[in-house]
């Protein structure tokens, strides 16, 4: 995939006016799908109790959103450089308030599931452009490492700010409010985005290849759902052949790109080890951080009590960190180092995870909010950082293609981190002994065994919550100390792929 960025020549290019401006409409689209991507978290109990899904049911209404985004941004970002980044950007979020709406009104688990998968189209056409615009609105070095701090920030917080809009809205209005709200800002963007944003695409870009769109979207939702599965309910016959079928698709997307003339995705971009290291910390970051924030959320309403806005308002910490250390991240970097700064902030998010892992049901809030500012701080910095690093090692040429897997990488993570933490939580919880006469369904989600207890004896509804609550507890601790391993390894990972990388180093 190639991009029509054209090299900075002139002072008017270099200082476009009105960059600044159009900025923040890029940003209004970056924080608005990081939103949608975590607000669900605290609507999930409310869901649970009006559609009734089952535990599987559950699981894929939270991670389809993410994971249609992750197998279709690379394929996205491609036809964006062949009918524009801007006009993509705006048909999308067109396209993404409408969808909205079936996801506020679905009546069903399975029409919701849809609902999520389709919002999920729609979220791909909008972030592929975003990293390659301000590629192109920003080419001076500094101001463009402000402008993907900013950027970086924004979808940093966005996943924290997602439960504080979705516990306000909850507690005034239905849980579908919490998509509704996409459709103003929506209508916003569209029309500032029309006035201000430069148009950018490839005027030879080559054919859009439709079998590797098929291929890279059957192959990461494929492999992705046997993860969950496998980490659910064991290895299983069925979880080994999908996940077989995701890993041919995956293989053979990656050998057609290297035969084809203009691929999708150009995967000697990966021979660059400070690329492929910051992709790797960049997915492991929001893995860390969604799957935190994601049962979190859980954890705060429906093992400790509290209501939707007390567990938004509780996860604060998280998004301040992030907007404040994914500001002045570029300047740490270049201070110190690359390397130094990934690898710290990969560190804290392991280490608040490794905290996490003495949590109880009466855990006080000083640590969870310590907790949860660490993670913001880590992934405010790694994630800034490393998306820079991925837009300035390679051509600018290639920049779409760039902007691409790093996107790709955010939403595998976000989808990885309820996936797979999430299945953790889900195997350890099944197997609470439970009161007699207690319904199948309270095995599925703490959220199912709630509703359950409304109709049980009292006794043996306290009987059935408290050691729902507990399993879910330890499910969550067990997960906390997973997530810390692989991003405590990372971070060391990243210290040595790293090495030598600098922000200033834009590729020619």
């Amino acid at each position: 995939m190639t991009s029509t960025l054209q090299p900075a020549t002139t002072t008017e290019a270099v200082k476009r006016p009105g960059r600044w401006l159009a900025l923040s409409v890029l940003v209004l689209a970056v924080l608005l799908v990081a939103v949608d991507a975590t607000v669900l978290g605290l609507a999930t109990p409310y869901i649970s109790e009006d559609l009734k899904p089952s535990g599987t049911q559950l699981l894929w209404i939270g991670d389809v959103y993410s994971f249609v985004i992750a197998g279709l941004l690379v394929s996205m970002g491609s036809l964006g450089d062949r009918i524009g980044r801007k006009r993509i950007l705006l048909v999308g979020a067109t396209a993404f308030g409408a969808i909205s709406i079936l996801n506020a009104y679905a009546s069903t688990p399975e029409l919701m599931i849809l609902a999520r998968a389709l919002l999920g189209v729609a979220g791909a056409t909008l972030m592929p452009a975003t990293l390659a615009l301000i590629r192109n609105l920003f080419h001076d070095p500094r101001e463009r490492s402000l402008a993907v701090g900013i950027w970086g920030a924004t979808a940093s917080a966005g996943t924290a700010i997602g439960p504080i809009a979705g516990g306000f809205l909850l507690e005034h209005f239905w849980w579908g409010s919490v998509f509704l709200i996409n459709l103003p800002v929506m209508a916003v963007l569209v029309v500032v985005g029309i006035k201000l944003l430069p148009e950018s695409k490839n005027p030879n870009p080559g054919p859009w290849d439709v079998l590797s769109v098929a291929l890279s979207l059957i192959g990461m939702i494929a492999v992705v759902y046997a993860v969950k599965e496998a980490a659910a309910h064991g290895l299983s016959w069925e979880a080994a052949a999908v996940a077989a079928l995701g890993l041919t698709a995956l293989y053979w997307f990656v050998r057609r790109q290297l035969t084809l003339p203009t691929p999708l995705l150009d995967m000697r971009l990966f021979r660059n080890r400070g690329f492929s290291g910051a992709v790797l910390a960049d997915l492991l970051t929001i893995l860390g951080l969604s799957g935190l924030v994601f049962f979190l959320s859980q954890y705060l309403q429906l093992v400790q009590g509290r209501r939707p806005f007390e567990a938004g308002l509780a996860e604060v910490p998280a998004a301040v960190g992030a907007v404040v250390a994914g500001l002045i991240a570029g300047r740490a970097a270049r201070r110190f180092s690359v390397r130094a700064v990934v690898s710290g902030g990969l560190a804290a998010i392991g280490l608040a995870l490794a905290a996490l892992t003495v949590i109880d049901e009466s855990t006080g809030y000083p640590l969870l909010g310590t907790a949860l500012l660490f993670v913001g701080i880590g992934a405010g910095f790694s994630f800034t950082v490393t998306s820079d690093v991925i837009l300035s090692s390679v051509p600018k040429e290639q920049a779409g293609a760039a902007s691409a897997v790093s996107e790709t990488a955010y939403e595998l993570g976000a989808a990885l981190g309820i996936a797979v933490l999430g299945s953790i939580v889900t195997g350890v919880y099944r197997g609470f002994p439970s009161p007699a006469g207690t319904p199948e369904g309270a095995h599925e989600s703490l959220g199912a065994a709630v509703e359950a207890a409304q109709a049980m004896p009292a006794e043996s509804a306290q009987q059935l919550l408290s050691s729902a609550r507990e399993s879910f507890v330890d499910g969550l601790s067990i997960a906390a100390g997973a997530g810390a391993i692989v991003l405590l390894a990372t971070a060391v990972a990243a210290w040595f792929m790293l090495r030598n990388q600098r922000l200033d180093n834009a590729a020619s």
